[in-house]
């Protein structure tokens, strides 16, 4: 996702328009990351790619394809929604109408990082934000209903990047795209790949998507989203485990 701030002149001799104000990378930011996952059944395996050298955030890992939400994803009108559950999940200590912006974010995300698409064969109405044009060029509308919120966690404190990240696990059979063809990805991410579960460890992960590995192979069983979500909270006061709503993991 590109973040500028910018302000333009304007016509006849009018006052320039104030320019945006920075963005505080050190804020938390709201963000959404998509676990797909492939041939659960047989020998699981889990779509990847590797961080730039220089990237300010986790360089050099392999994470997921996700990122912060853009202003524009919360006006993106979904043709399948999340289910209730999730909705009421993303909902629990979180602002009560982030849910379909974040959806939204992870589709995109998804879609930039990876060149992969989930949504159904529809014509958009009215303007396109631009972000989202080339995800419109598929000839899609973005659908949440395969996405399954799994997984919660802010990046602790001192980090240069801060995230209030929420995970959404999804079949690969619900996408609408080769999942082999990453042609159409951007370089955010290299050497994308689809990774077998008993290999992942052997690759240079962060410690939280260890973390969200482990629960995800423990749900490759179960056909629906979970009962509760392990939400990783790290503040300033105190890191904890919980699971929405709010409950604290049992050991």
């Amino acid at each position: 996702m590109n973040e500028q701030a910018a302000g333009s002149d304007q016509a006849g001799g009018a006052q320039a328009s104030a320019p945006k104000p920075p963005v505080d990378k050190t804020a938390i930011r709201n963000a959404a990351t998509v676990i797909v996952v492939r041939d659960r059944a047989s020998r699981p395996s889990v779509l990847m790619g590797q961080r730039g050298a220089k990237a300010a955030f986790m360089p050099n890992k392999f994470v997921f394809p996700g990122g912060a939400l853009d202003a524009s994803d919360a006006d993106v009108a979904l043709a399948h929604p999340l289910s209730a559950l999730c909705a009421q999940r993303l909902a629990d200590q979180a602002d009560q109408d982030l849910g379909n912006a974040l959806a939204a974010a992870a589709i995109r995300e998804l879609w930039e990082e990876t060149g992969q698409v989930l949504g159904h064969r529809a014509a958009w109405a009215g303007d396109i934000p631009e972000n989202w044009q080339g995800f419109a060029q598929t000839g899609h509308r973005p659908s949440a209903e395969g996405l399954q919120f799994v997984f919660r966690a802010i990046t602790p404190p001192g980090r240069p990047r801060r995230f209030d990240a929420r995970f959404f696990l999804v079949d690969a059979d619900a996408l609408c795209s080769d999942p082999d063809d990453f042609s159409g990805a951007e370089d955010e991410l290299s050497h994308l790949q689809w990774i077998p579960l008993d290999e992942v460890r052997g690759f240079d992960l962060p410690f939280i998507t260890e973390v969200v590995l482990a629960e995800v192979g423990a749900r490759l069983g179960e056909a629906g989203p979970p009962a509760s979500v392990p939400f990783f909270r790290n503040n300033d006061e105190a890191s904890l485990f919980l699971r929405i709503h709010g409950k604290p993991m049992v050991d």
